[in-house]
C-alpha cells in the first residue's frame, strides 16, 4: 500500500543513501527504500512495483568516496530514539504510557516486541513524532524500521509467549444452543434453553475466547436443567391423538382495550393495533382468552384464523400512524405462556413462529407452527403502528367532530372510533387449532436421537453410544462408554422403562465435559490439534455446529490433517447455507454488531427506528454485504469503500437512494448502485455500523473515533487518565463537539492521544446517532440560534488531510488498507481459535497477509489462509 514517506521520499531515499543507515549484505537485491519489505516486513509497508538494484548506484562523483562506515543497528536505534522520542517517552514524561528510556536491541523479553512493532507501525504511517516535533528524514525512518524489524526476526523462537494456545474452553450459550438444536433436529429457541444462563462475557467483544467462558457450579445447575427440560419435551413427552380447538367468541383484551371491546363488540373480534414491545402495550399481542393453558404436549400444530386488514385507506391522516398503507398489513404468530408473566406483555421466550399478509378482505390464513407443551399461540402485527395510545388520542382530537358518541375526556377511549371510524387495525374473528400433528416416520428428534427405526430397548446401548459419538464428535472409547452403561444399568434395576433408562443417559451425555467443552483429544504436550479436535474447531468456526459426516469421516481416516484436505474442506463448508452462522455471529464479534439496539436513539424523534425494525435490516445488510465479497471472493477493501451495498425499503429510504421510491417491502433486500454517491460506501457509510458506534442520543468524533481505531485499524488507544474529566454535551447548542473537542485537547494529556482517534471520527459527524446523512447539528434550544454546520474536514497525525466523508476513506483505503487486512487476519484467527493473538503469532500473520495479497485480497482467500494456517491448526 501507499504510504506518505514512502510516496514522496523513494526517489531522494534509494539515490542518497544515509550515512546512518546499515550497511547493505552483498546478497541483498533490493534497493534501500525496499528494504522493509522483506517477508519479516510488517504488511503495512508496500511492495508493489520495487526499483532495479542498479538504481541503488550512487552517483560517479561520490563512487571514489570511501563509503560510510555502517552504523551498527544497536546503536542506530539509540539514536534515533535519544534523537526524536526521548523528550516525551522516558522515564519521567512517558506520554501514552510509553517509556523508551530502557527500550533498545537486542529484543529480550515479548513486552519489547510488542514494543518495537509499536514503534514499527508509528514510523511507517508517520504517526510519530509528533508534527509539531524534529522529524527524521526518509532515510533514518526507513534504517530504524530496517534495524527494529530485524531485531523482531532475530528475537522470535528466543522469546516465549503465554504459550501461544487455546484454554480449553466451553461452548458458549449461542453454540451450545446451535448444536442442540443440530443434535435433535429442529430448533430449539421456543425452549428458551439459555434464558437463566449468566450473561456470557466478552473479550474485545469476541465471545468464543476461552479464558472468558468460564464455568460455575450456578452454569453446570442451569446445563443439568436445560438438558432435562429439551430431553423430556421432545423426547419424553405421552404419545397423544391430535385434539382440535376451535374460538370465535369471548375474545377479551387486557387494560384499556378491554372495556371499548366490549361496548363495540361484545368481544366478539380480537383485534391487533399496534406492533408489539411498545412502550404502551395495547393490542401488540393478541392472545386466545379461552386457551391461555396452552397446548397439552410439545408439537407441531395446524392453526386456522380468518382475518382482515382493516381500513388501510383510511382517510385519517398517515402521519398519525407513522406506517406505509401501501404495504399489505403482515400477521405474525409467537408463543406465548401465562407461567412466564404478562401474556399481553413481551416475554422472554418469543421467537417469531410464522407470519403472514393479511388481504383487506375477510381471509382464512393457514399456519404450522412448533408449540411446546403449555405455550399458547399469540398474534402480532409486526408492521403495524408504533403506539395505538397514541394514535387514538391524536384521532379523537382532530377528528372529533365526527363522531355521533361523546368522545372520553381521557380521549383513550376507541369504542366509538371502532364503531364509527376507521381506525386501521388487524381484526380476527375466528381461530381454529389442530394437532399435535403426527410426523411421518416418527418425530425429528427420535429419528436424529436414536435412528430411523425409533427406540429399540434391545438395542438402547448402541444407540445411546451412537449419539453420544456425535454429541462428543469424536470416536468414544471405554471411560466414555462406562458411565452411559453405569448409569442406563442403574435406571433400569430401579424400575425405570428402558425408555425413560435410555432419556437419563441422554441427559448425562449433555451434561458431560465432552459434550460441554472443545479440545479434548489432543494432548496438552502436543502442539497439532489431533483431527477430531481440528474437525471440531472448524465446524464450530464456519457454522456454530458439530461437524458432519463427512468431516467427521475426514477426521476418522486422517486425512484432514493433511493441509490440501483441510484447503478442500474449508472450500466445501465455505460453499454451504450452513455458513451463515459464521457470518452473523462473526459479524457480531468484529464490529460489535450484538450491542446494536443496546442504546436506542429517542423513541420520540426516531419513530422509524422503532416502528420498522431498523436494527433488523441494518444487521442484514453488513451480512448481505460479507456474504457477497464471500461467494465471489471480492477483495477485503471494499469493506472500506465500495460502489453498491445491500438496501431493503427501510433503509433505501435512510440513505435516500432512488430505489427507496421502488423497493417494495416484499421484495426484501437488493443489491443497489452507489456509483456517484459520496456519502455511502463501505462499512462506515452502513447505518448499522454508524449506529453501533454512536450512543444513540449524539454522537461524537472521540467515540466514532475509537471505534474506527479499534475495528478497522486494529489499534487500541489506551483510556484517558482518570484525572482528565469527561467532555460535556452542551445542551444548549452554542457551541459544536469539535469546538468542545479543541479546548479539551489544549490540555497536553489529552493531546498526545485525540491528535491520533479524533481525525478517525471528524469526517463521520456527517451522520446522525442512527446513520441518516446531515449537514448540520440538531437545531440548538436556544432559538435565536441557528443549527451548527458540520465541519467533516480532518487531518490525520501522518499529514495527510481531508475534506469530507468521500476524501477519509480514500485516505484509509489507501494508506492504511494494509493495517486493515492485518486486522481482519486477527479478528478471524482469535474468534476461529477462541485466544487472541499474540507477538509469537505475528510472522505467520504476515505470512498470511502476503498470500492473501497474491489472490488480490479476496475475502474467501483470506479465510482460507486463517483456516489452514498453522496457527488454526495448532492447539
Amino acid at each position: 500500500m501507499g504510504f506518505s514517506f514512502a510516496a514522496h521520499g523513494e526517489e531522494k531515499a534509494a539515490k542518497l543513501p544515509s550515512a546512518s543507515s546499515p550497511a547493505k549484505a552483498p546478497s541483498e537485491s533490493k534497493p534501500a527504500v525496499a528494504e522493509p519489505e522483506a517477508k519479516s516486513v510488517p504488511p503495512a509497508v508496500s511492495t508493489a512495483n520495487p526499483k532495479p538494484a542498479e538504481a541503488e548506484a550512487p552517483p560517479p562523483a561520490a563512487q571514489s568516496s570511501p563509503p560510510a562506515k555502517p552504523i551498527p543497528p544497536r546503536e542506530l536505534v539509540l539514536q534515533f530514539l535519544s534523537s526524536y522520542c526521548l523528550e516525551c517517552h522516558d522515564s519521567d514524561v512517558q506520554k501514552g504510557d510509553r517509556d523508551f528510556a530502557l527500550f533498545g536491541l537486542p529484543l529480550s523479553k515479548e513486552a519489547d516486541l510488542i514494543e518495537a512493532k509499536d514503534i514499527i507501525d508509528q514510523l511507517t504511517l508517520k504517526e510519530m513524532p509528533p508534527k509539531k516535533s524534529d522529524q527524521p528524514s526518509d532515510e533514518e525512518r526507513i534504517a530504524m524500521v530496517r534495524a527494529l524489524r530485524e531485531g523482531v526476526v532475530a528475537a522470535r523462537g528466543k522469546i516465549q509467549s503465554t504459550g501461544s494456545r487455546t484454554v480449553m474452553r466451553r461452548l458458549s450459550s449461542r453454540e451450545y444452543e446451535s448444536t442442540l438444536a443440530t443434535l435433535f433436529g429442529r430448533r430449539v429457541d421456543t425452549l428458551g434453553l439459555t434464558a437463566d444462563f449468566p450473561k456470557e462475557k466478552t473479550s474485545h467483544h469476541i465471545d468464543t475466547i476461552g479464558q472468558t467462558l468460564v464455568t460455575s457450579g450456578f452454569l453446570v445447575d442451569q446445563h443439568f436443567q436445560s438438558a432435562n427440560r429439551l430431553v423430556e419435551m421432545r423426547l419424553g413427552k405421552p404419545s397423544m391423538q391430535p385434539q382440535e380447538w376451535h374460538f370465535n367468541g369471548h375474545f377479551v383484551q387486557y387494560e384499556e382495550l378491554q372495556g371499548s371491546h366490549k361496548d363495540a363488540f361484545n368481544f366478539g373480534y380480537l383485534n391487533l393495533y399496534e406492533q408489539p414491545n411498545t412502550d404502551t402495550r395495547q393490542g401488540g399481542y393478541g392472545h386466545i382468552e379461552d386457551f391461555l393453558k396452552g397446548v397439552p404436549v410439545s408439537g407441531l400444530y395446524d392453526i386456522e384464523v380468518e382475518a382482515q386488514a382493516m381500513h388501510r385507506d383510511t382517510h385519517y391522516d398517515p402521519e398519525i400512524f407513522g406506517i406505509d398503507f401501501s404495504e399489505p398489513f403482515i400477521l405474525g404468530i409467537v408463543p406465548g405462556d401465562v407461567t412466564k408473566g404478562h401474556i399481553h406483555y413481551p416475554q422472554a421466550i418469543e421467537p417469531l413462529l410464522a407470519s403472514k399478509t393479511v388481504p383487506d378482505s375477510r381471509t382464512r390464513l393457514g399456519f404450522r407452527v412448533w408449540l411446546e407443551a403449555g405455550q399458547t399461540p399469540r398474534f402480532i402485527f409486526p408492521n403495524g403502528p408504533y403506539e395505538s395510545r397514541a394514535s387514538v388520542i391524536t384521532v379523537n382530537k382532530r377528528y372529533k367532530d365526527e363522531f355521533k358518541a361523546k368522545i372520553p375526556s381521557s380521549l383513550v377511549g376507541r369504542a366509538h372510533i371502532l364503531r364509527e371510524g376507521k381506525l386501521p387495525h388487524i381484526r380476527i374473528s375466528d381461530i381454529k387449532i389442530k394437532g399435535p400433528v403426527q410426523e411421518k416416520g416418527g418425530s425429528v428428534e427420535e429419528v436424529a436421537v436414536f435412528g430411523s427405526e425409533g427406540f429399540k430397548a434391545e438395542r438402547a446401548m448402541d444407540q445411546l453410544y451412537a449419539f453420544a459419538e456425535k454429541a462428543y464428535r469424536r470416536p468414544l472409547d471405554d471411560t466414555d462408554r462406562q458411565p452411559i452403561r453405569a448409569l442406563y444399568e442403574k435406571r433400569v434395576a430401579e424400575k425405570a422403562s428402558p425408555r425413560q433408562a435410555a432419556l437419563d443417559a441422554l441427559k448425562l451425555i449433555l451434561c458431560s465435559p465432552s459434550f460441554l467443552y472443545l479440545s479434548e483429544v489432543t494432548e496438552e504436550s502436543e502442539k497439532a490439534l489431533k483431527p477430531h479436535d481440528l474437525a471440531s474447531r472448524l465446524s464450530y468456526a464456519l457454522w456454530t455446529a458439530p461437524p458432519d459426516a463427512e468431516l467427521l469421516q475426514v477426521a476418522k481416516s486422517g486425512k484432514l490433517a493433511g493441509e490440501e484436505e483441510l484447503k478442500k474442506q474449508v472450500q466445501r463448508m465455505l460453499s454451504d447455507e450452513r455458513v451463515s452462522n459464521f457470518v452473523n455471529d462473526f459479524l457480531d464479534s468484529w464490529l460489535n454488531l450484538r450491542d446494536l439496539g443496546s442504546q436506542p436513539p429517542p423513541r420520540e424523534t426516531n419513530r422509524a427506528y422503532y416502528a420498522e425494525d431498523l436494527p433488523a435490516s441494518m444487521k442484514k445488510e453488513i451480512r448481505l454485504f460479507f456474504t457477497d465479497l464471500l461467494k465471489n471472493n471480492g477483495p477485503v477493501t471494499n469493506f472500506i469503500d465500495a460502489d453498491y451495498t445491500f438496501a431493503d425499503k427501510k433503509l433505501a429510504a435512510v440513505y435516500d437512494i432512488p430505489e427507496k421510491k421502488t423497493l417494495r417491502l416484499a421484495d426484501g433486500f437488493k443489491k443497489v448502485s452507489l456509483k456517484g454517491n459520496s456519502r455511502r460506501g463501505g462499512l462506515l457509510g452502513m447505518a448499522g455500523v454508524l449506529t453501533v458506534s454512536a450512543n444513540g442520543v449524539e454522537t461524537s468524533p472521540v467515540t466514532r473515533g475509537v471505534w474506527v481505531s479499534e475495528n478497522i485499524l486494529g489499534y487500541q488507544p489506551p483510556p484517558p487518565p482518570d484525572e482528565v474529566p469527561a467532555i460535556d454535551p452542551d445542551v444548549s447548542g452554542a457551541t459544536t463537539i469539535r469546538e468542545r473537542l479543541a479546548k479539551h485537547s489544549l490540555d497536553r494529556t489529552c493531546a498526545e492521544c485525540h491528535r491520533k482517534i479524533d481525525p478517525l471520527g471528524f469526517s463521520l459527524e456527517t451522520f446522525d446517532p442512527v446513520g441518516r446523512w446531515r449537514d448540520t447539528y440538531p437545531k440548538p434550544k436556544k432559538k435565536e440560534l441557528p443549527a451548527p454546520k458540520i465541519d467533516s474536514t480532518g487531518e490525520f497525525p501522518s499529514g495527510e488531510t481531508y475534506k469530507d466523508f468521500a476524501g477519509f476513506k480514500k485516505i484509509i483505503r489507501d494508506t492504511r488498507a494494509d493495517f486493515f487486512t492485518r486486522h481482519l487476519i486477527k479478528q478471524v484467527l482469535s474468534y476461529s481459535t477462541g485466544r487472541h493473538m499474540e507477538i509469537a503469532d505475528e510472522a505467520e500473520i504476515e505470512a498470511i497477509q502476503e498470500k492473501v495479497k497474491k489472490e488480490k485480497l479476496g475475502l474467501r482467500s483470506l479465510l482460507v489462509a486463517c483456516l489452514t494456517s498453522e496457527i488454526f491448526r495448532s492447539r
